[in-house]
C-alpha cells in the first residue's frame, strides 16, 4: 500500500503551520484510503520518524516523500537524504521510501505563484 508523507521546515509559531494544515485536510477528503503524514523538520511535531513510523503502522509498503520547500536548499539536499537513509535503515527493504522533487521545484507550483501574483496586478 502507498502513503503520502508530507515533510514541512516547521515554526515556533503554529500559525506558521495552517497553509499545511490545509493541504493534509484537502488532501484527505480527495484521497481519504490513502495513508497521510505530515512531518516537520523541527520546532513542530511530528518529526520525519514519528509520521514514517505512522505510515509504517498502517500497512505501508511503499511512501512517497513530499518535501514540501519552495527552494532546493541544504535542507533538501543535505537533511532529507539523512533522514531518509535513517528510515531505510529502521524498516529494512520492507518500506521503498520515495522522494520527490519539492514543490519549488515542480512547474505547476510554479505556475500557480504566478498567477497569484499576476492576480494582484488586475
Amino acid at each position: 500500500m502507498d502513503g503520502l508523507l508530507l515533510f514541512a521546515h516547521g515554526a515556533r509559531d503554529p500559525a506558521w503551520a495552517r497553509p499545511f494544515e490545509i493541504v493534509t485536510e484537502r488532501l484527505r477528503a480527495a484521497q481519504p484510503a490513502t495513508p497521510l503524514a505530515m512531518a516537520y523538520l523541527e520546532f513542530m511535531s511530528p518529526d520525519m520518524d514519528e509520521a514514517a513510523a505512522k505510515l509504517v503502522a498502517a500497512g505501508c509498503t511503499r511512501v512517497h516523500v513530499m518535501p514540501l520547500f519552495l527552494g532546493t536548499g541544504g535542507h533538501v539536499r543535505r537533511d532529507v537524504p539523512l533522514l531518509l537513509d535513517r528510515l531505510r535503515e529502521r524498516h529494512g527493504d520492507a518500506v521503498a521510501w520515495v522522494l520527490h522533487a519539492p514543490l519549488g521545484d515542480q512547474d505547476a507550483v510554479l505556475h500557480a505563484i504566478t498567477q497569484a501574483c499576476l492576480r494582484v496586478l488586475e
